[in-house]
């Protein structure tokens, strides 16, 4: 550790640093092209050597596979710290954990993570060839970061803020994702860092036409953003509901109060805002802290009652109860007619947020999931069917898998509804985050997103992934949000993470060219 040069840290601090400034609420979404670049550097440029060189433009060399890891790993933590802030203040308000211990979650959470960040600096600096420039390294970079980002969707189940999501509001950009998902998009941001990094890596006589190239290149990419195309057909109205209540009630839910909270979202829920200028075809309830159970005839019939007076079908979030030991997060769907037709239990838990796994290990962690349950997993992701509709339903957490998503419209939906309880997350930027994650779900299908949440941002999304209408977050209304449906399959729909796997496959092939031609690595 001590030979790696203190720039090196350096730069590995700035990396963090742009990293955590292109999401939101920073959302200098710029900063992405050249994010990775200082961390690159600093891998590649990480030491000096202790024999002399033969090519004096070589002054400075790749960092062993174990200093790589370190250099990714602190740039991994500092990121996680930077951007999943919010972790704190969840378990904090709602996990009944002092502020210490709070504080200590949120650095495990940051130092399992950011071995992600640390296993990318490993193998880059594994794969670096110091007689070439550090080509292999830094060709096979792009290709490793996916296979990496989708290490940490399969593996570690928290794919939270993928490169990728960055460009969101790039629509030109993202038709890549609509073939090969959000991977297609941080492989794109990681070849322009690759080559920034590259202009700082060579001989400086070749280092201003390859900054200047790699910056037309970066500014080419982002001007997608001001390309604006036009408003895409929505010829049905949906009501979104959002009850704005707070995630932990002060008072008990009696019953008086439980009667009197069902006839206002119920009335709410027929005056939408705007008025629309039709019926509506759907009317969704959020995912939400009210004790509202399948089971329960009070509320089962407050919204049987709302689906026939508004002739419109019905999507409420609530906890569905099969028996006293099998509860679901789930999302209800009654017809016109008042009959309950139809339940998605949600499948991809929130680990200490809705079960504790190893309870026994963090046992310190199970006062959260007594604010909102402990559920059993749903099982199918099949969508429903409302009348010639079929409903692509997941919850909250669901919408940062890409995969999962994409089986919903491979099944046959033509629109997607997210419901979602965002008030965990407080004020902080998460609900921005996990809005633009749900953003790129609609992009990469090429559907429109129905998103419901309980405190905001509730909106209607196109399929080009921008949003056409919104509440204002934190208020108790029910907005009128047009949308159309869709049933034209993208590639991505189709194949699904082809693209990712590819990449691993590649970054494996590297490894072998790499032990095939030069097995000796330096400690």
């Amino acid at each position: 550790m001590r030979q790696i040069r203190k720039n090196a840290w350096r730069l590995v601090l700035l990396s963090a640093a742009l990293q955590v400034l292109s999401f939101p609420l920073p959302g200098l979404y710029l900063l992405a092209w050249v994010a990775l670049a200082p961390l690159v550097v600093a891998i590649l440029h990480a030491r000096s050597p202790q024999t002399i060189q033969l090519d004096e433009s070589q002054k400075l060399i790749p960092a062993s596979p174990w200093q790589g890891f370190l250099l990714g790993y602190g740039c991994g933590i500092l990121w996680y710290l930077g951007t999943c802030y919010w972790v704190y203040d969840t378990m904090r308000q709602y996990g009944g954990l002092g502020a210490p211990v709070a504080l200590f979650v949120l650095l495990l959470f940051a130092l399992y993570l950011g071995l992600y960040h640390g296993a990318f600096g490993f193998v880059v600096s594994l794969l670096a060839q110091r007689d070439s420039f550090n080509r292999l390294g830094l060709v096979s970079a792009p290709f490793l970061w996916v296979a990496i980002e989708l290490a940490r969707t399969r593996l570690s189940g928290f794919p939270w803020n993928l490169l990728g999501i960055t460009q969101v509001d790039n629509i030109p950009l993202t038709r890549i994702a609509t073939m090969a998902g959000v991977y297609g998009l941080s492989f794109e941001i990681l070849l322009v860092n690759v080559a920034f990094s590259a202009a700082f890596l060579v001989h400086r006589s070749k280092r201003k036409m390859l900054l200047i190239a790699s910056l037309a290149s970066a500014l080419v990419l982002q001007a997608g953003r001001w390309v604006i195309p036009p408003p895409l057909p929505a010829d049905r109205t949906a009501v979104l509901l959002q009850q704005n209540l707070p995630v932990a009630e002060t008072e008990a839910w009696t019953q008086e109060h439980f009667q009197n909270t069902l006839r206002d979202f119920s009335l709410l829920s027929l005056n939408p805002v705007p008025p629309p200028s039709r019926r509506p075809d759907l009317i969704i309830w959020p995912e939400s802290p009210a004790p509202f159970q399948t089971n329960d005839p009070i509320f089962r019939n407050a919204i049987s009652t709302l689906a026939r007076q508004s002739q419109a079908w019905v999507v409420v979030g609530s906890i569905g109860i099969d028996n006293p030991t099998t509860v679901f997060n789930s999302a209800a769907l009654v017809s016109p007619t008042g009959e309950w037709d139809g339940r998605y239990n949600k499948i991809h838990l929130v680990p200490f947020g809705e079960y504790v796994p190893f309870r026994p290990v963090f046992s310190f962690a199970a006062g959260l999931t007594q604010a909102v349950g402990s559920f059993t997993k749903g099982t199918s992701r099949l969508p429903l069917q409302a009348g010639d509709t079929k409903l692509g339903v997941f919850i909250c957490y669901e919408s940062i898998f890409p995969d999962e998503i994409r089986q919903l419209v491979a099944q046959g939906a033509d629109v997607l509804v997210n419901v979602s309880n965002d008030g965990w997350y407080g004020d902080s930027g998460a609900w921005a985050q996990h809005l633009n994650q749900a953003r790129m779900r609609a992009v990469e299908n090429h559907r429109w997103l129905l998103r419901d949440t309980n405190t905001g941002l509730t909106s209607s999304v196109d399929p080009y992934g921008r949003v056409v209408a919104h509440a204002e977050r934190k208020t108790r209304t029910a907005l009128a949000a047009p949308y159309g449906l869709t049933n034209v399959t993208t590639f991505y729909s189709e194949h699904g993470d082809w693209f990712a796997y590819l990449c691993a496959i590649i970054s494996i092939g590297a490894l072998i060219v790499r032990f095939a031609f030069h097995p000796k690595t330096e400690s």
